[in-house]
This record gives structure tokens, C-alpha cells and sequence, in this order.
């Protein structure tokens, strides 16, 4: 039975619905969601003004080449920072493609510290997956999304000069030293900065696969992470961006950095705290800082819009050394 007080109850409720219609309710979450991205677009705007006309080089590689939401969201970011006014370089990695391709054709990948040894069979599968369909994908993309993208590779314009890259492995045993073949496995000695410049003068965006060339015009197979950097390096880029599928750097207890001086990553190297695959990432982000590069960011690419998360945000997303 309904008491006095529940009939008053009900009287305000009715009331306060005719005084208060469903739709002047609905209308107040869209307004609330437009100030909070207005909020976001005035967050972003000293970081658009500081890095208006600056250059940006992009390690892009792992979850984020293979994950369709994600292959859409990092090609609508490159195309809003050119749009904003600063100008991204894309450099593609392709390990996965690249076995993919081998295992189809019954070539068996073959590896040394995480380096793909690379013999002439390898190498010419390895131009066919970066140069001819990696690389003219994320060109594409980038292009459907209202971008002006164009695909290179270090053999145009002889943009990326490259020496074989030898490795030494001690045998205790013999107590004695041996060179590793790695086969058609390079290192960057040269970039032609000049052929981005005209890219960049027509506001085109270079992406580029990590495939170098030497003296002689032999095509090598280059980590993606060192030619970003060496690219970074030669166009004294603002910063170097490596995506990768970790959260960042972390410290002894598994927590992330957020920043670090090139002191403290090298005591963090030392220490064995900063190991495995990092260690090469953050030695190519040190070796493009004493070039030169402002900073360099090792962000999770998992994380979808991690690329404007980091240079857009106060808090950013991943580790940040300078």
C-alpha cells in the first residue's frame, strides 16, 4: 500500500519529468563529450605550436603492422600531424611478413642474436616483402586516409649507403674469435638527407623499408630501428619514435619509466635491468640523441593513437629519453 510520502515521492518525479524532458537530458552527454574533446584539442595546442615544422621519424613495426584497428589508427595519426603542420618519416619494419613469405616458399629462417641471417634467396624475398607489398600497403593507407605518402627504399635516390655488418663470436674452446656470416645484413654509413628534403618541400610523407645499398649496388637487409635513427640523425629530427609492443622502458620492479637521461639508461644497461631486445632500441635512441635528435620515445604500439598520445599529452604514454 502506497504511504503518504511515496505518493509526494512520486508527484516530484512526475514533475520533475515534465519539467525536464528526456531529450534536454540526452542533449547534455554530447555537450559534455564535445567539451572534453575541446578540452583534449587545447591540451594538444602548445605541443602542435612547439612542434609545428619539425620533423618526426617513426620506427613503425610489431602489433601495430599487423593489427587491422590498429594499421587504421597509426595511418590517421601520420596523416593528422602532416595536416598539423609537422612532417612524419615513416620507417616500416617486416620481420613476420618476411617469415611468412620464407615458410610458404620452404625457407627455412635462420637467426643470430635476433639477426635474420641473410643469404641471396633470403635477401631477394626480403625485397620482394618490404619494397613490393609492406611498404606500398602502409603507402596506401595513409594515402586512403586523406594523406600524400610516398614509398621508397635506401635504393632510391641512393638514399640509404650500407656496409655489410660482421659479427665476431668468441669460441671458448678454442680460445680464439670467428666472423659470423650474416649473409646480406647491413649497417647504415650514409644518408642522403637531400632526397626527403624535396619530399618535404611538396609536403609528401616518405615511408620507407629498411633496405640499404652498398658502393657496388648490392641490396642489404637493415634492423628497421637503426635506420630510423640514422635517419633521425641526418635530418636532426626533433624526435625519434620507436613503436614497439612493449609498454616502454621499466625499471627492476617491472614499472615504467617515463623519462631518462642517457646516464641513467646507460647505469640502467650496466646494472642488467635494461636487457635483451631493449638494449639495441635504446642504444640507437642514444646514439640519434648525440646526434642531434632533440628526443627519442619508446612507446607501445598496441595502444591505439599511441603516437599522439605521447607527443600530444602532458603525461605521454611510454618512456621519453633526452
Amino acid at each position: 500500500m502506497e504511504t503518504a510520502k511515496d505518493q509526494d515521492l512520486s508527484r516530484y518525479i512526475r514533475k520533475d519529468k515534465a519539467q525536464t524532458p528526456k531529450k534536454n537530458i540526452m542533449a547534455r552527454i554530447p555537450m559534455q563529450s564535445a567539451m572534453n574533446k575541446a578540452s583534449t584539442l587545447m591540451e594538444a595546442l602548445p605541443y602542435i605550436r612547439k612542434f609545428y615544422g619539425k620533423t618526426i621519424v617513426i620506427k613503425y613495426g610489431g602489433a601495430a603492422m599487423v593489427d587491422e584497428g590498429l594499421k587504421e589508427t597509426f595511418a590517421k595519426d601520420i596523416v593528422l600531424m602532416n595536416y598539423i603542420g609537422l612532417n612524419p618519416v615513416v620507417v616500416h619494419g617486416g620481420g613476420p611478413q618476411i617469415g611468412k613469405v620464407l615458410k610458404q616458399m620452404g625457407i627455412e629462417s635462420k637467426f643470430h642474436r635476433g639477426i635474420r641471417i641473410t643469404d641471396e634467396a633470403t635477401m631477394d624475398v626480403v625485397e620482394m616483402v618490404l619494397v613490393g607489398k609492406v611498404n606500398k600497403e602502409i603507402v596506401s593507407l595513409i594515402n586512403r586516409h586523406g594523406g600524400r605518402a610516398v614509398g621508397l627504399s635506401g635504393k632510391d635516390g641512393d638514399l640509404i649507403r650500407a656496409k655489410k655488418l660482421k659479427r665476431e663470436k668468441v669460441s671458448f674452446d678454442k680460445g680464439v674469435s670467428e666472423i659470423i656470416d650474416l649473409g646480406r645484413v647491413g649497417n647504415v654509413t650514409e644518408v642522403n638527407a637531400s632526397v626527403l628534403g624535396l619530399l618535404d618541400r611538396d609536403n609528401f610523407i616518405p615511408v620507407i623499408a629498411p633496405v640499404g645499398v652498398t658502393e657496388k649496388g648490392e641490396a642489404l637487409n637493415i634492423n628497421a630501428d637503426l635506420v630510423a635513427g640514422a635517419l633521425a640523425s641526418a635530418l636532426r629530427a626533433e624526435k625519434l619514435v620507436l613503436l614497439t609492443d612493449v609498454e616502454g622502458v621499466k625499471d627492476g620492479q617491472g614499472k615504467l619509466i617515463s623519462k631518462l637521461n642517457v646516464k641513467e639508461t646507460q647505469k640502467l644497461i650496466k646494472k642488467g635491468v635494461i636487457k635483451g631486445g631493449m638494449i639495441p632500441k635504446v642504444e640507437c635512441c642514444i646514439k640519434a640523441l648525440s646526434a642531434g635528435v632533440k628526443s627519442a620515445h619508446i612507446i607501445d604500439g598496441r595502444l591505439n593513437h599511441a603516437i599522439l598520445l605521447e607527443i600530444f599529452t602532458d603525461k605521454g604514454v611510454g618512456t621519453i629519453l633526452g
